[in-house]
C-alpha cells in the first residue's frame, strides 16, 4: 500500500473542510529543488486537539510555517472556516518552536504578553489597566503571574514557552497552531502546557500542535495527522495512531509496544 493509498483510510468527507477551522488541499513546498511536503490535503476538527507526529525531516514544522505563509508553498491552500487563511488570522493565534525566537532581545515578560493583544491596542499601541489585567490574567493562567517584570531573556527554556503561550492566550483566539510546545521543557512546564491546552478544548477552541513525543500522543490529543513528506494517515487516536501507520511513517523504526 503507497502513502497516498494509507492517507485517504481516515479522510473526512468533502463537506468537512467548510467548518474546518484548519484545512490543506494540496500543500507542497520545496527547498530549493528538495521537496519538503508534497500534496498534502489535511482537515482539523473543530473543538479537537490534533498531534502532527512524524520522523525528524518529515515535514512537520513547514506545513505549519506554509499554511501560514511564514515560507512559500509551491502549491495548494490553506482554509479556515472555509475562508482564506490569510482572512481570519484574528482568529488564529501561533505559538513558534522556542529555538526560532531571539531571546536576547531586551523586553520584559509582560510587554511580550501585551503583543498578543496588539489588535486591541490600536495604531499608536496604547496599553490601558485593562489590557495589562487581561495580560497578568494569561500569565496567571500559565503559572507565571510572577515574572511580568522580569526580562525574557532572564527565564528557564520552560518558563520562556510558558510566557509565549500566554501571548497567545492574549489573542482570544479560536485556533492555536503550536510548533513543538513540549519541546525541551521540564515536567512541570510540560503538564502546565497541556492542561491549558485541554481547556482551551473544552471551551470549544481548536489546538493542532507539532509534536515529537509518541508515548503522550495517546493521553494528549484526540486525533493524529502522520506525515512523512506526504500524508500518511489523519483522524481519531483510536484508529490512526497504530502500527500499521507508524510503519508507514518511520519506516518501521518505532513500536507502540515500546
Amino acid at each position: 500500500m503507497s502513502p497516498r493509498d494509507i492517507a485517504y483510510e481516515n479522510a473526512l468527507p468533502e463537506g468537512a473542510i467548510a467548518a474546518s477551522p484548519f484545512a490543506l488541499r494540496g500543500l507542497s513546498v520545496a527547498y530549493a529543488s528538495d521537496p519538503v511536503v508534497q500534496d498534502i490535503d489535511m482537515t482539523v476538527v473543530q473543538g479537537s486537539m490534533t498531534a502532527i507526529i512524524g520522523p525528524n525531516g518529515a515535514g512537520k514544522s513547514t506545513l505549519l510555517k506554509a499554511a501560514l505563509g511564514i515560507v512559500p508553498s509551491l502549491a495548494g491552500q490553506s482554509t479556515a472556516w472555509g475562508q482564506p487563511l490569510a482572512s481570519q488570522r484574528k482568529r488564529i493565534a501561533y505559538v513558534p518552536q522556542r529555538a526560532s525566537v531571539d531571546w536576547d532581545f531586551p523586553t520584559r515578560v509582560i510587554d511580550v504578553v501585551l503583543m498578543g493583544l496588539y489588535q486591541e491596542l490600536g495604531l499608536f499601541r496604547r496599553v490601558r489597566p485593562a489590557h495589562r489585567d487581561t495580560a497578568f490574567a494569561c500569565l496567571e493562567r500559565v503559572g507565571m503571574q510572577d515574572f511580568g517584570e522580569r526580562q525574557i531573556g532572564q527565564l528557564s527554556g520552560g518558563q520562556q514557552q510558558r510566557v509565549f503561550l500566554a501571548r497567545a492566550l492574549a489573542q482570544g483566539a479560536d485556533l492555536y497552531l503550536l510548533d513543538e510546545p513540549f519541546a525541551g521543557v521540564d515536567a512541570a512546564t510540560e503538564s502546565a502546557i497541556i492542561a491549558v491546552l485541554k481547556s482551551l478544548r473544552d471551551e470549544g477552541r481548536t489546538v493542532v500542535a507539532v509534536h515529537h513525543d509518541l508515548s503522550t500522543v495517546e493521553d494528549y490529543f484526540d486525533r493524529v495527522f502522520l506525515i512523512n513528506r506526504h500524508r500518511i494517515a489523519e483522524g481519531p487516536v483510536a484508529s490512526a495512531f497504530t502500527q500499521k501507520y507508524l510503519d508507514a511513517a518511520y519506516g518501521g523504526r518505532v513500536s507502540l509496544k515500546a
